[in-house]
């Protein structure tokens, strides 16, 4: 027990025995002890009610009391100004990220756990439509309709962000990131990304149509090269000449391979609608590895395929077959003379899952997080001996965006390489 509630039992006790005896002396010793107690209960009272008052904020000082009730006021003082202390520091904490947030070019949301708006920013409601003074603590969703922000909202999967075309003005586009923090709040952050839109469409128009265009000069080159190097013609160059028409052959067919992997990558680039086509992967893989082995034939490598063929893919042919043969034809391209691949397709965990297991050179860990970079090579000597257009693994990662898939890659320098693709099971379809 606290030394000072001691001291008031104490008092209280000594001043009921004093009742008692002055009573005592006039021969009414209870009534002299119901006066004594009803006096201390209205002491009590009105401390009570100065206390409910002090409370309520009529003062900020402390009511001025002696003892147990002086100790009391001062102990709720000392609480209460520790608390105002904390809360003109939120207030500051709270109006310098206002401030900052309020000059972000970033539109800023704060949704409470139900999804009410809690705050929001200037840049916010230029972009989005939203009134600040009205439209707080209203549902998000009955602001921003779009179906595509509603799925969002709803299966709370925020690793990645959104683009949705901007409220009155759907010629501008707006990337939408939600982020999850405190308890169940969260935070949206919105942009206006209409100038990167329209750069990369006019990349990739320029890039297609250069591609186009190459075609043509190509095609006559590669016809007047096939023409120098066949038998008839062959027998009249010289060797000087035999190994000049030959390293032309080679270059007009690498970059044949680089404009149709430009036009392959540009086609995967601006195509929005997901493919939808049931696909037979086995029978697919079998012809990738055929064709494999007369690609590698002069390796002598050995190329093993196991597959499930009760497991078939909701995808489009075309893609998934240029996605396979990229990792089978890299495979074969870097794994040394008698090396070994091992091509697998197997369900795991309700996923539909493609592996490519080479015995090659391995790559480097600070190179794998690289891999899917247009033009990225880990050893650009050694693509070019191969005939590597630097594209293959950028169109394999851009096929697997438009089938719900992901790629990882494990490597071993000096022993070899696994490349696995993962399809999520909305796509996996069995017999």
């Amino acid at each position: 027990m606290h030394p000072q509630q001691k001291a008031e039992l104490v008092k209280v006790t000594v001043f009921l025995v004093l009742a008692a005896g002055i009573g005592g002396l006039f021969g009414q010793s209870l009534l002299f002890l119901v006066l004594t107690l009803l006096a201390y209960t209205i002491y009590q009272l009105r401390n009570t009610f100065r206390l409910h008052n002090w409370l309520l904020g009529q003062s900020e000082e402390p009511p001025h009391a002696q003892g147990y009730w002086g100790e009391i006021f001062n102990e709720i003082f000392l609480v209460e100004k520790g608390k105002r202390k904390n809360r003109r520091r939120l207030k500051k904490v709270l109006s310098r990220f206002q401030e900052a947030a309020e000059v972000l070019p970033y539109g800023t949301i704060i949704l409470t756990k139900s999804n009410d708006i809690d705050w929001v920013n200037q840049s916010a409601c230029t972009m989005l439509g939203i009134d600040a003074e009205k439209d707080v603590g209203q549902r998000i969703y009955n602001l921003i309709r779009h179906p595509k922000f509603q799925k969002y909202l709803t299966e709370k999967n925020y690793s990645k962000s959104i683009i949705l075309p901007r409220p009155m003005y759907p010629e501008h586009q707006l990337e939408i990131q939600i982020v999850p923090f405190g308890s169940n709040q969260k935070l949206i952050l919105c942009r206006d990304v209409t100038h990167i839109a329209q750069l990369e469409a006019m990349r990739s128009r320029f890039i297609s149509n250069v591609s186009h265009e190459l075609r043509s000069p190509l095609t006559v080159i590669k016809g007047y090269v096939e023409m120098l190097t066949d038998n008839d013609a062959d027998q009249t160059l010289s060797g000087y000449q035999r190994k000049v028409t030959d390293n032309m052959s080679d270059q007009v067919s690498r970059m044949d391979r680089l404009v149709e992997d430009l036009l392959t990558l540009t086609k995967l680039e601006t195509e929005s609608v997901k493919p939808s086509e049931e696909a037979d992967v086995a029978s697919m893989l079998a012809a990738i590895r055929d064709n494999a082995e007369v690609f590698g034939k002069d390796k002598h490598q050995k190329i093993t395929l196991e597959t499930d063929d009760q497991l078939q893919l909701i995808g489009d042919n075309d893609e998934l077959t240029s996605l396979f043969s990229n990792l089978v034809n890299n495979a074969v391209r870097y794994t040394p003379d008698n090396g070994e691949i091992s091509i697998r397709w197997y369900e795991q965990n309700d996923q539909a899952v493609f592996s490519v297991t080479d015995t090659g050179p391995g790559i480097e860990r600070e190179h794998i997080g690289h891999l899917t970079e247009r033009f990225y090579r880990v050893d650009s000597d050694r693509s070019r001996e191969t005939g590597g257009t630097g594209l293959g693994l950028s169109i394999v990662k851009h096929v697997l965006d438009r089938h719900d898939g992901k790629l990882d890659i494990t490597s071993t320098p000096g022993k070899g390489s696994t490349f696995i693709c993962r399809f999520s099971p909305q796509r996996v379809v069995k017999k």
